[in-house]
């Protein structure tokens, strides 16, 4: 008995089979399916989208080959109930709507889950660990699998005791069959995999080397930020000892602990060399024989292991380090504030920076660090183990800041350049007018050191501040920033300096922007922040370099296009800020 309605079409269910609403629903579920496999932590966009294409087919093969019957009851249901949905379609009427649906969706979803760019595949390749050629393997690969296109079916693979299964079904409209895949196709396609037994990692990993400086560090991150190991050799005590950096006791150090602390880093993160996705070194700016020692060793271990190396500017790295941690979105303001620099930045992509304003001698890290020893802040009892920044910001809690009246410098120039010089000149000045005053020789511990400490911490910043109110100023007024939203972020080793933070927050509050900083182990150099910028790199396919020859560290290197100059001619008035800290 028929429970449906008499209709006078042939097949009324090819109206249904044609139904764009239902097709939408179902091309919108799919969507959804696909986004919450691309929200999985551990999912790489190709294999997302290869997880797609199989739970899509699968559901195409089981609905249209395998159900029988129609939605209703049809003049001939007697026939329609022996007839699968693919037989039905219009009684061998071979292209209607549903079916060019039915065959060209699986063959977009293919497309897109294959390697877009010879680019891409170089570096799932050398992730891969493969001894021949780079470039070769890469051409190769990318050349046989754009002219075949041959179907992956259920692929089973045995490794160290692990199985995995990895299905991709691709419908052949031409030959109407699925065509046996090659055993060259399985492997290439499987080494963009990294396995390892009892644990895969199905994205990039980075390690990152540090070594511009005084402190030899390294450490391995994945392209989700997860930080998988670390390791960190500080010279601070040594240079301690010596009042100051020295760059060949530096580099020595360097080279004995660079091996030890690689090491250290990779069996920390359980991450084996080969399954490295590439290697990231500092080799700019910084002291020339601490950057050698980093190049030469990165550059025997690229060697060695056939991995993309990807030179780093060291400025660069800090400015990006927040969005290890955040969702920063470019553009966005940064302040890098260290012992060897001091700038401001817009960032409007990994490699995109417009250069509003530098020091224009020393760096305020320095300049601290400087009165720190004019100060013999060493013989300090609270300070004997600190570095000079941090004995400054400790002794300058006890101290008054009003004590003495030290002017910002630069308080006429409408720009957003900074100096430091004339201010040690003036504290130099006055320490020793303190010492002549108190009778004690020069190395002594003045009675006023705090009250000194807590000045030239005030003055500092308040120079800071200022010079950072008005690149806001600047940006907004040209739209280079956010009205409302914009983020001001702030890096490098004088940026853990609580003092100075607070200055900057105050400044954030009356512009209307979001001050952000990374933790303080992140403000100072650290192999976190070089492998993170190289996992940035990698995902925006940029400096990745397969061949190091002619690659050298560079002491001096500016970051980005100066535009220092226009931030100067449109000389903006800052309005005067109460910086009660």
């Amino acid at each position: 008995m028929n429970v449906g309605v008499a209709h006078s079409e042939v097949n009324p269910n090819t109206r249904v089979m044609n139904s764009r609403g239902m097709w939408l629903t179902y091309a919108l579920g799919v969507g959804l399916l696909h986004i919450v496999l691309l929200s999985i932590p551990f999912f790489s966009v190709p294999v997302a989208w290869t997880l797609t294409n199989v739970i899509h087919n699968l559901g195409m093969y089981v609905f249209l080959h395998a159900v029988k019957g129609t939605p209703f009851e049809t003049p001939d249901q007697g026939k329609a109930r022996l007839l699968t949905h693919w037989e039905q379609l219009d009684y061998g009427v071979q292209f209607t709507s549903s079916r060019k649906f039915f065959t060209i969706s699986p063959i977009i979803l293919f497309i897109a889950a294959s390697p877009g760019d010879e680019t891409r595949d170089c570096v799932d390749d050398i992730t891969s660990g493969a001894t021949r050629s780079v470039s070769a393997s890469c051409n190769n690969a990318a050349t046989d699998f754009a002219r075949e296109r041959t179907p992956l079916l259920a692929t089973v693979i045995h490794e160290e005791g692990i199985i995995y299964r990895v299905s991709m079904l691709i419908l052949n409209k031409a030959a109407g069959v699925f065509s046996k895949p090659s055993r060259r196709e399985i492997y290439e396609f499987l080494r963009s995999f990294n396995f390892r037994p009892g644990k895969v990692f199905l994205h990039k990993l980075v390690l990152g080397i540090e070594t511009s400086c005084d402190d030899t560090a390294a450490a391995v991150v994945d392209e989700t930020g997860n930080v998988l190991g670390e390791a960190i050799h500080s010279q601070t005590e040594v240079h301690l000892k010596t009042g100051g950096i020295v760059p060949p006791v530096a580099q020595q150090l360097h080279r004995e602990n660079i091996q030890r602390i690689v090491q250290e880093a990779l069996s920390t993160s359980k991450v084996s060399p080969s399954e490295l996705s590439a290697i990231a070194t500092t080799v700019k700016p910084g002291l020339a024989l601490s950057l050698g020692v980093g190049l030469s060793f990165s550059l025997q271990l690229v060697d060695q292991l056939k991995k993309p190396f990807i030179p780093i500017h060291h400025m660069e790295a800090h400015a990006l380090t927040i969005r290890l941690l955040n969702k920063v979105e470019f553009p966005f303001l940064v302040l890098l504030i260290s012992g060897g620099h001091c700038l401001l930045a817009l960032v409007r992509g990994v490699s995109d920076f417009l250069l509003l304003g530098k020091s224009l001698d020393i760096a305020p890290g320095d300049m601290l660090d400087k009165v720190a020893r004019r100060l013999s802040l060493i013989k300090h009892p609270e300070c004997s183990t600190m570095s000079g920044g941090k004995a400054i910001e400790h002794l300058a809690k006890q101290g008054n800041k009003l004590h003495f009246d030290f002017k910002p410098p630069m308080q006429r120039a409408k720009n957003c350049d900074f100096s430091f010089t004339g201010l040690q000149h003036v504290i130099d000045k006055i320490i020793t007018q303190k010492e002549k005053e108190e009778g004690i020789q020069k190395g002594q511990i003045l009675s006023s050191a705090a009250h000194i400490a807590a000045a030239v911490q005030h003055t500092t910043a308040c120079h800071i501040a200022k010079r950072t109110h008005r690149a806001i100023l600047f940006c907004k007024q040209r739209d280079l920033l956010s009205q409302s939203n914009a983020v001001l972020v702030v890096s490098g080793g004088v940026a853990s300096n609580l003092y100075i933070r607070k200055a900057l927050e105050i400044v954030t509050n009356a512009t209307q922007c979001t001050l952000l900083c990374p933790p303080p182990r992140l403000c100072t150099d650290n192999g976190i922040m070089i492998a993170w910028n190289g996992i940035e790199r990698l995902r925006a396919g940029l400096g990745i370099l397969h061949n190091t020859e002619g690659i050298r560290y560079e002491p001096k290197c500016p970051l980005g296009v100066d535009i220092s100059k226009e931030v100067g001619e449109a000389a903006i008035k800052v309005p005067r800020l109460k910086m009660k800290i």
